[in-house]
């Protein structure tokens, strides 16, 4: 057994023994419990799955032969290790954080439960990436729902905590049934469960059955990885679950849903038509508008993350749709650079939502609510938590220098490449996916420039928010890890996008970052690695500098055209933020000096001659998105359930008390029809038990005949 597998076999054992500590130890104990062997779990998993992207190669192990189901076998290779690189820092921050937060738990729920689920769910998800059987997978994919739904179920006795997690867990199930059933097909024939024999036999598939499979894996996993329209339970069990639940959820599970579409439909039966990429160009992009769109009207501030995990899993699916359509093409070059947009913003979602779900939590914890309406003045008594959940807004707003810029501005191109397709009409689906896309982004700015400003800044607006006090160090550490990352992944991409690819060599055929990265730090006018004069243009544009500092090929991301238009697209996050540096001190020397010559008096806030400004008169987060409500009322549909009116004094205006509420369009389209229809087959069938002893006689005797007729004509 090499180190990998020695790092697994003790990742597991881990596991186990912490579950066994956890019963047999005192409830306050517990906390410290988790934090270490979770940590230990998460460095094990770091460590397999970074030898693996590192050295390359694949772990493969054969376990036992069970009687009619065959051999169990587990694989460790550069895509499931990339997936468990993710879920092992998101792990090892969620672990860390729990070490103070919990302890608000001891005495009102038990926490042994607490600890044996977290350790079964961190787990499952080690054993989801490294099962290459059927059987197996199956399993741990039931493990994960399982210990997810009663994770989110932890904290029963609060309103709406229930029904959150059975509506999580029965849309599992169901998801879970589409993608038995297409395995089950794919195994037809094959007589085996082993992912690489199902792959040999996926090649003769009929288109018929071929789509079958993939609609069943793509809307099963798409379940799990909450995609329109099949959504409705993650708005409702990320807010419901504890914070360090959340950031596991949104940071890890959503990725599982996308890893098993991956495996399938990527892998095992390779997709090839323009039709199935456009089904993932489309529901991702009507997912990224969904999400973004609810998540700017929540004031909720866990429902505001909640909300745009939708939206960025829908920014994914559309890479991984376009990277698909260009493939079918014949433009390889711009499937990989689909993909590895995908894939990083896959990454780099995972960063800063569970940075903002630690935040949240942080919040939750200190100030004692999460409506934003009731919140404010954060940023003087939580400081570095505000801090970092800046960064985290900045990065998931695609703001540079931060990740979310880097992932969404690459997808942005990607779709702009569209119109190398022969194809006119999906030429105009890539530009509306586009524009979509391009409206995303501005309303996720709108969207975190509401959740930072009225958490963090102005006045606070509650009894909470004026008594909170700044998190412990168990809650500031992991935040201030993840902030490192999503800032470290926004200005060297020139140095994640090669990683990358490395990761995606079984999916993508051409080297994509060699086309995507000039080596402007390799080049010189005499080993003609560049055109001369196209290498003199970016010398005196500074494309080479640090060359003598630094290795890799440059800091330039960059995809060359044609002699006639030599660069289609370029851009250096790196340089970016120099010259952001070099302007803001410029701006600090300028405001300073200015400063300087004239005496600044301070004097008490005017406020329109009122003696003082009520928390009550600042603006809410109700008030900030209101516009966007009123804009987009078509799709929200909003209805009045109380529009009452109070006279406040004889010459003053009425008070108006109004209340509406929204059903999420999702749930207005899809899943309320489909519930009346079953509803009303349900009422069918209820009527035939009326107690006639002939007709049911009768109902027996026609199912006998129906079968002898089927089995006849067979």
């Amino acid at each position: 057994m090499n180190s990998v597998g020695l790092a697994l076999a003790l990742l597991f054992a881990a596991c186990v023994l912490g579950i066994l500590v956890g019963v047999l130890v005192p409830q306050r104990r517990i906390p410290v419990i988790l934090t270490w062997v979770g940590s230990i779990a998460a460095a094990l998993a770091l460590w397999a799955s970074g030898v693996v992207l590192v050295y390359g190669g694949e772990f493969h192990q054969t376990l036992w032969t069970i009687p009619s189901i065959g051999t169990l076998t587990i694989l460790l290779d550069r895509v499931s290790a990339f997936f468990l690189f993710i879920a092992a820092v998101v792990i090892l921050a969620s672990s860390v954080f729990s070490a103070g937060y919990m302890k608000r738990f001891v005495g009102h729920y038990n926490l042994a439960a607490f600890n044996a689920w977290y350790l079964v769910l961190c787990a499952s998800i080690v054993w989801i990436l490294i099962e290459s059987d059927v059987f197996g997978f199956l399993l741990a994919w039931e493990a994960m729902s399982i210990s997810s739904y009663l994770l989110v179920n932890f904290e029963h006795r609060r309103n709406g905590t229930s029904q959150a997690g059975y509506l999580m867990l029965s849309m599992s199930e169901a998801g879970f049934i589409a993608v038995t059933v297409a395995f089950l097909v794919l195994a037809i024939g094959t007589g085996s469960w082993q992912f690489s024999d199902l792959k040999s036999a996926a090649t003769g598939l009929s288109p018929l059955v071929h789509w079958t499979v993939f609609l069943l894996t793509f809307f099963g996993f798409g379940v799990k990885a909450g995609l329109v329209p099949v959504n409705a339970w993650l708005p409702k069990a990320h807010p419901a679950a504890p914070a360090n639940v959340s950031a596991i959820l949104s940071g890890v599970i959503l990725n599982l849903g996308l890893y098993g579409i991956i495996r399938v439909d990527f892998q095992i039966a390779p997709l090839t038509t323009t039709g199935a990429g456009l089904v993932m160009l489309l529901t991702g992009t009507v997912s990224a508008l969904v999400g973004i769109l609810y998540a700017t009207t929540e004031t909720d501030i866990k429902g505001v993350l909640a909300h745009s995990s939708i939206e960025n899993i829908g920014i994914v699916t559309l890479g991984l749709g376009a990277g698909v359509i260009f493939a079918a093409a014949g433009q390889p070059l711009l499937s990989g650079m689909a993909m590895i947009a995908a894939f990083y913003h896959m990454l780099n979602h995972s960063m800063y939502k569970s940075l903002l779900f630690l935040g949240a939590g942080s919040v939750d914890e200190h100030a004692g609510t999460r409506d934003l309406d009731h919140l404010g003045g954060l940023m003087r008594s939580m400081p570095w938590t505000a801090g970092a959940f800046l960064v985290g807004a900045l990065a998931i707003s695609a703001v540079p220098p931060f990740n979310g810029f880097v992932s969404e501005w690459l997808t942005l191109q990607t779709l702009l490449r569209g119109v190398e397709i022969p194809s006119i009409p999906l030429r105009l689906v890539f530009a509306v996916c586009g524009a979509v896309l391009a409206l995303t982004a501005a309303l996720a700015v709108t969207c975190f420039v509401k959740a930072f400003a009225m958490g963090f800044l102005g006045m606070p607006r509650s009894q909470g928010a004026a008594k909170a006090v700044e998190a412990h160090a168990s809650a500031i550490a992991p935040m201030a890890l993840l902030a490192v990352l999503c800032f470290l992944l926004g200005v060297i991409p020139t140095y994640v996008m090669p990683a990358l690819n490395q990761a995606l060599e079984p999916l993508i055929s051409v080297g994509t970052a060699e086309s995507l990265l000039p080596p402007f730090f390799k080049a010189t006018p005499e080993n003609g690695q560049l055109p001369p004069a196209f290498l003199q243009d970016f010398h005196n544009l500074g494309a080479q500098s640090g060359k003598h500092l630094l290795p890799g090929r440059g800091l330039v991301v960059l995809l060359r055209g044609s002699e006639r238009n030599p660069v289609v697209f370029a851009m250096s996050p790196s340089y970016s933020l120099v010259f952001l540096l070099i302007l803001l001190a410029i701006a600090g020397m300028v405001v300073t000096r200015l400063t300087r010559q004239r005496n600044v008096v301070r004097r008490p806030l005017w406020a329109g001659g009122i003696p003082r400004l009520l928390p009550l008169m600042t603006y809410t987060a109700t008030g900030f998105s209101n516009p966007v409500r009123v804009v987009f009322q078509a799709i929200f549909r909003p209805h009045i359930v109380e529009d009452t009116r109070q006279t406040v004094a004889a010459h003053f205006r009425t008070a108006i008390h109004r209340q509406r509420e929204e059903t999420n369009v999702t749930d207005r389209i899809f899943l309320q029809p489909v519930g009346r229809s079953v509803n009303s087959i349900a009422r069918s069938l209820a009527s035939m038990h009326h107690g006639k002893l002939n007709a049911y006689v009768f109902y027996a005797l026609a199912f006998l005949l129906l079968v002898l007729f089927v089995y006849r004509g067979s």
